[in-house]
């Protein structure tokens, strides 16, 4: 009892503005539970002659469309909910907040071009911790594939390595000389990026703790002097 009230209170809900990610988190639930089939077909009536084997298969395709169909209920909010509370089958309500929410092909091509312009324009600010800056550059890439166009591994290299910010210079012409940027991973950039922010991070504290010790030792000189 307790694993499935802990499934029910995890569950993804859609708002309206979180369609791509909703989507995928969906259908993995739905493969999970076997409804997935349900929410792509037609479930069609049963003939009137229909035989034993038929009826059973029938009410089996319709136990799986209901479980779908409370799976989408328990998965949206109540704005949400209103536009599909009259679909009688999981694949309508389906249809209908993909036509609401996912957006036609012209949405997104302005979309893409959108994200293509906000992508090409990052640049890691000066005091921007390294993971900030590689959650700033995945966020439009991993909605540009949502809208189908997706990135390679060397492309989101080249762009971090190009636009870090210039304590990265050195760390940045190393990996170039060194490096075949077509075998580098996001993950493993960042992990090397992260150690030299680490390192650069323990100097600059180093170096400010001795302007510290200067400064207290120039103002005891100064006072000092006033007193002789």
């Amino acid at each position: 009892m307790e694993g499935k009230s802990n499934f029910h209170a995890n569950l993804p809900i859609l708002d309206g503005k979180n369609w791509d990610t909703w989507v995928k988190q969906m259908n993995v639930i739905f493969i999970v539970q076997e409804a997935d089939e349900q929410v792509n077909t037609i479930l069609d009536p049963l003939p009137a002659n229909a035989t034993e084997q038929q009826r059973t298969t029938f009410r089996e395709a319709q136990k799986k469309d209901n479980k779908a169909l409370f799976l989408i209920h328990r998965c949206v909010d109540s704005k949400v909910f209103e536009k599909i509370a009259d679909a009688t089958t999981s694949k309508d309500a389906w249809d209908i907040m993909q036509k609401s929410y996912g957006g036609d092909a012209k949405v997104k091509k302005v979309k893409l071009q959108a994200l293509k312009r906000q992508f090409e324009l990052l640049e890691m600010k000066c005091d921007e911790a390294v993971a900030e800056y590689f959650t700033r550059v995945e966020t439009p890439t991993n909605q540009m594939k949502n809208c189908g166009s997706t990135l390679s591994e060397k492309e989101m290299v080249e762009k971090v390595l190009r636009t870090l910010s210039h304590k990265f210079d050195h760390i940045v012409v190393t990996i170039e000389q060194t490096k075949d940027l077509s075998e580098i991973k996001m993950e493993d950039l960042q992990s090397t990026l992260e150690a030299h922010e680490l390192k650069h991070g323990e100097r600059n504290h180093g170096k400010e703790d001795e302007q510290a010790l200067f400064v207290k030792f120039k103002k005891y000189q100064d006072e000092k002097k006033k007193w002789h």
